[in-house]
């Protein structure tokens, strides 16, 4: 059997990175299913040169659990001391993009597949690898969108970010966002015969801080969260040629996380409201302005109560008691929109996730496995 370090090796030396086709590593996982005797279902995604991959290990008709990931990674960016594509060993730890977000994960799940099929099980494990999760969660919509199509209804989802190996049974939602402010351009010294786009995004980019400060006012509050209320931030603004030149646009990219119980679009369509605020008196005082939006991002928030069976099992697999609440965010929120209760195991720390030199420890890898062989027993 092919070793999960000896795996990752192989996942990591293929640059998966999100929004970029993925059919290499697709392929990879789908020849190492195939040559264990199970067949992979690949969902190819709207865009056409991405998707996803769904295969399961069991009785296809009977209900199970699914265990959920995702192969495309972030951009490597700079200051790595090696090539972040080659996996290579420091002291106990394995260093590569995606080692531990979430490449190492998937790597257990595949050292598993031998074990999985010789256990003949009594209720399936299904795996669940998706593209683009670390732009939005983008491709494992379309998946859960076809899951009465592929498998009974499971009874659970298990997502394997890192959680130090830990269950978690919250996260907030997010959606994030992309205006284009426009104006009419003209000379500085005449700015009262031109509409400024970079002053209209200042006003916006105030009532994004505005909102946010209302919310840390006044909640609604998560007392498991830090903090404890949503949040609202604009992390992109760009505009402008030159100092002697009315901007006629300016982009603006925002973000907002939504605690548990809020709807991350109510957060979105107030703002949408605010800014057709600011922009409806310009407009009737005869000013060329507009503001053009669009979404990026976005999931619901993750939300699973204390007393859910999901709790009790994923505590029995892993040997760890439960964490209430984590601040990033994955698709376990959109599984359970689609009435799967999901929880978050996986191994390593987020902390060590989108760095250069991100790595994840072998004896990570070796718990993982440990929690996946329990699975395996509770599902034969």
């Amino acid at each position: 059997m092919q070793d999960a370090a000896a795996l990752l090796s192989d996942l990591v030396a293929i640059p998966s990175v999100c929004r970029t086709p993925n059919g290499t590593i697709v392929d990879l996982v789908r020849d190492h299913l195939a040559r264990h005797g199970v067949e992979a279902r690949v969902l190819p995604g709207p865009e056409g040169d991405r998707a996803n991959l769904f295969a399961t290990i069991g009785p296809r008709d009977v209900p199970g659990i699914v265990l959920s990931g995702h192969l495309d990674v972030v951009p490597a960016g700079q200051g790595w001391s090696g090539d972040p594509f080659t996996l290579r060993r420091s002291g106990d730890r394995l260093v590569g993009r995606g080692a531990v977000d979430m490449k190492g994960f998937v790597a257990c799940l595949l050292a598993l597949v031998p074990e999985m099929v010789a256990a003949n099980l009594a209720r399936p494990i299904h795996l669940a690898l998706s593209y683009d999760e670390e732009v939005g969660c983008v491709g494992v919509r379309h998946m859960i969108a076809r899951l009465p199509e592929l498998c009974a209804a499971p009874v659970g989802c298990l997502v394997g970010e890192p959680s130090e190996m830990r269950p978690v049974l919250r996260h907030k939602g997010k959606v994030a966002g992309r205006l284009t402010v426009r104006g009419r351009a003209g000379h500085s010294s005449r700015p009262d015969l031109a509409d400024n786009a970079v002053h209209l995004a200042a006003d916006i980019v105030g009532l994004v801080r505005a909102t946010h400060e209302r919310f840390s006012r006044e909640g609604p509050f998560h007392p498991l969260f830090a903090p404890a209320s949503s949040t609202l931030q604009v992390g992109v603004i760009a505009g402008g040629t030159g100092v002697n030149v009315v901007p006629d646009t300016c982009r603006v990219e925002w973000e907002a996380r939504a605690v548990p119980g809020t709807d991350p679009m109510t957060i979105h369509d107030a703002l949408q409201a605010g800014i057709a605020g600011l922009v409806a008196p310009l407009r009737a005082a005869g000013r060329e302005v507009a503001v053009e939006s669009e979404i990026l991002s976005l999931y619901p928030a993750l939300d699973l109560p204390d007393d859910a069976p999901l709790r009790r099992l994923a505590e029995a697999w892993s040997g760890h008691e439960a964490l209430g609440a984590v601040s990033y965010g994955t698709e376990a929120g959109l599984f359970q929109a689609a009435g799967i209760p999901s929880i978050i195991c996986g191994p390593g720390r987020i902390a060590e996730a989108h760095r250069p030199d991100e790595s994840i420890g072998l004896s990570d890898l070796d718990e993982c496995c440990a929690m996946l062989r329990r699975v395996i027993a509770d599902q034969s």
